[in-house]
């Protein structure tokens, strides 16, 4: 049911004419029906952040969000004044249709960099998009398709509360996908009575632990948004911790769910690094080891490579992860072929036909632990951005 799973939300996901590929669902509109309209946002760390981005970050400042309008088929990334005045525009639009302020409307949009989105076609797709509004499963449905790029397949995630509450997101992502959030256009949207600042607080801690933590290639985007969109209509206030948790896990299923369909991967890779002194050294270690192409490249090609792994490691400052290179452990696929920073078990014992891989990495220097998420490189991974234009 993706974000309509929540009550009090609707949605709409509609052909707009704005992406390349004819007849594609290309632009979807999220509404809070209240009663309440609270809301949380996390964003792009980078320079050249979009448009919407720019816009939505300054929307969602104040704590409020009536609606939330995503197209595929063009970012309006460096596109200048201009670009930012086609947001404004569609948030405009949007607000004359659900009744608000323009600095209630939160606007997302993934694609090609560098060029202005067709604006007849996004202000006309909104006013289809309204009158598709409804809050049912194929409602939600349709949304998580219209957001889609690269993506193969929609991905969105429903959680029920024991009290009754409830969480619905949805997220696209599939290249461009690294730490500090990855290429995402994602709503999440909950019927429990929350705070703007407990909304916050908890999709901070939730993105840190999830979005931060996957690389399929290293590349930061320009458009990423994580919004968590609360309507109060449950009646219920949350044990905060519970809310935490369903917020968190939430973040996680969408996360992990882009890593499953990273572009042309074959294999996920999850890297646990255990034996630290903190979590940030092992988090240091594991994005090391999660941003090796050439490890990537060897997982595709079935190799379980531990020089790759272990060259990788080592690129991490003594300051950052102090541990001893000669007492590190590897283990692919729960066969030990590194042992105490030598040769341990033949590789040619890893079963690699599984779409899952498990690099485990002992630094025997400490208590703390983290995981991080990556995918293999593969020949269509190549071939998929050396296309694109989607």
């Amino acid at each position: 049911m993706s974000v309509t799973f929540a009550q009090g939300f609707s949605a709409a996901g509609v052909v707009a004419g704005i992406s390349a590929v004819e007849g594609k669902k290309d632009l979807a509109l999220v509404v809070n029906n209240g009663p309440l309209d609270a809301a949380a946002g996390v964003f792009t760390f980078n320079r050249f952040c979009a448009a919407p981005v720019q816009w939505s970050r300054k929307a969602v400042a104040d704590g409020h969000i009536k609606a939330v309008i995503l197209n595929s088929g063009g970012a309006n990334a460096c596109t200048g004044e201009a670009g930012y005045a086609q947001s404004k525009a569609t948030a405009e639009t949007v607000a004359s249709l659900v009744g608000t302020d323009a600095n209630d409307i939160a606007v997302c949009s993934t694609g090609l960099i560098g060029e202005l989105l067709p604006l007849d076609n996004v202000l006309a797709g909104a006013k289809h998009a309204y009158a598709a509004l409804a809050d049912t499963a194929e409602a939600g449905a349709d949304a998580s398709h219209a957001i889609m790029t690269t993506d193969t397949k929609p991905k969105t995630v429903t959680l029920e509360s024991k009290a009754g509450w409830r969480i619905g997101g949805m997220v696209k992502g599939s290249g461009m996908i690294a730490p500090q959030l990855a290429t995402m256009l994602c709503v999440i949207t909950t019927d429990a009575v929350v705070t703007a600042g407990q909304l916050q607080a908890a999709l901070a801690s939730g993105v840190d632990t999830s979005f931060n933590r996957i690389d399929v290639d290293g590349c930061m985007s320009t458009n990423d948004t994580v919004l968590l969109l609360a309507s109060g209509a449950s009646g219920v206030e949350p044990d905060p911790d519970e809310f935490n948790k369903l917020v968190a896990d939430a973040c996680a299923s969408l996360a992990r769910q882009i890593i499953g369909d990273g572009e042309g991967a074959s294999h996920d890779i999850r890297i646990t690094v255990t034996g630290a002194t903190t979590e940030d050294a092992a988090l240091a270690c594991g994005r090391a080891v999660a941003a090796s192409n050439l490890l990537k490249c060897a997982i595709s090609g079935n190799d379980p490579n531990w020089g790759r792994i272990v060259s990788s490691l080592g690129t991490v400052p003594v300051d950052v992860a102090p541990y001893d290179a000669n007492k590190v452990t590897v283990d692919v696929n729960g066969v030990r072929i590194c042992e105490n920073g030598g040769a341990g078990r033949d590789r040619s014992e890893v079963d690699m036909t599984p779409r899952e891989v498990h690099i485990d990495i002992d630094l025997n220097a400490g208590d703390a632990e983290a995981t991080v998420w990556t995918d293999d490189l593969t020949h269509e991974y190549v071939h998929i951005n050396a296309d694109y234009e989607s």
